[in-house]
């Protein structure tokens, strides 16, 4: 994959976007008030989470960014964006006065997480409406759209998106959320992992069982391919044609959060730079191998992945 070819793509990232908080600290005692580690605080980072996160995965692979989410008139908000504008990411946030912008706090001794508190609401109606207007008039300058749902309510007329991004040949990627997956028809590839496939097509008996619920629900939904990652199985993709699996190629799992981040942000990367989706899901699974050795919410550079 070419470096020039890549920087000249541009994507568009719009869902749910969250700031992840972590606390590093020592626990070298049981507390007097209860049976819980006492956790002191050494130092504190904040990540960019969710929506975030993909566009931020994206950026760091080498194509361009820009991220159209809702966040609270907050302190949070603020730092979503600080980060955002840091990274080289467009932000393009829509600022909701009533919501408090979604955290999830993670409080870690010795590199291991000991609680994860989340604070969480869903965007007024009047926001994500304008959101969409604004949507439909910047959508036809990108190569690719993202749809990153994590259920929070900031991609509530996702319908209608899909529609618009379709109608100019914009090929749309959903990392989906939930059970109802109708929202999603005529996208172009889901990338759901095992048990978010479950929760829709119920559990299978074995891999023709699989292979018949899925490819099913494909056609149904009309989309080009159904990706499914399966941790450490591997990802496979369903098409029209034919049914690949690609073994895992994580050499050690650390941490699994935000895997699925860069899993959609690589293939979505190389769908933009006109990659065959085949190559493009072996590009994306060896990403994943790659994040998933690293602690908490990361991304994959360049350099990692092509050099």
């Amino acid at each position: 994959m070419q470096k020039e070819l890549l920087a000249s793509k541009r994507l568009l990232v719009v869902g749910d976007s969250m700031l992840d908080r972590y606390w590093f600290g020592d626990a070298n005692r049981i507390s007097p008030e209860a049976p819980v580690p006492v956790v002191r605080v050494v130092r504190t980072q904040d990540r960019l989470g969710g929506a975030a996160n993909v566009a931020l995965n994206i950026k760091n692979l080498g194509a361009q960014a820009s991220l159209m989410s809702v966040v609270g008139h907050d302190e949070a908000g603020a730092t979503i964006r600080h980060l955002l504008t840091q990274a080289g990411i467009t932000p393009k946030l829509h600022v909701d006065p009533s919501l408090k912008t979604t955290v999830k706090l993670r409080l870690l001794a010795r590199q291991q997480q000991i609680v994860r508190v989340d604070f969480e609401e869903a965007p007024q109606h009047e926001v994500l409406a304008s959101l969409l207007t604004q949507f439909e008039q910047v959508v036809g300058n990108y190569d690719a759209l993202l749809l990153s749902d994590y259920g929070k309510g900031g991609l509530s007329h996702i319908t209608r998106m899909i529609e618009v991004a379709r109608a100019r040949n914009i090929p749309v990627l959903i990392d989906p959320k939930g059970s109802d997956y109708d929202r999603y028809k005529g996208a172009t590839v889901i990338t759901p992992n095992r048990s978010e496939l479950e929760l829709v097509v119920g559990p299978w008996k074995n891999e023709d069982d699989l292979n018949r619920k899925a490819q099913k629900l494909r056609e149904q939904l009309e989309l080009k391919a159904l990706l499914l990652t399966r941790s450490e199985e591997g990802m496979t993709l369903f098409t029209e044609d034919s049914i690949v699996t690609i073994p895992a190629q994580a050499r050690e799992v650390f941490d699994v959060s935000g895997a699925g981040d860069t899993v959609i942000a690589v293939l979505a990367s190389m769908i933009a730079a006109g990659v065959p989706m085949q190559e493009a899901v072996q590009t994306a699974n060896r990403a994943g191998g790659i994040v998933v050795g690293k602690l908490g919410t990361a991304s994959v550079s360049y350099a990692e992945l092509f050099e």
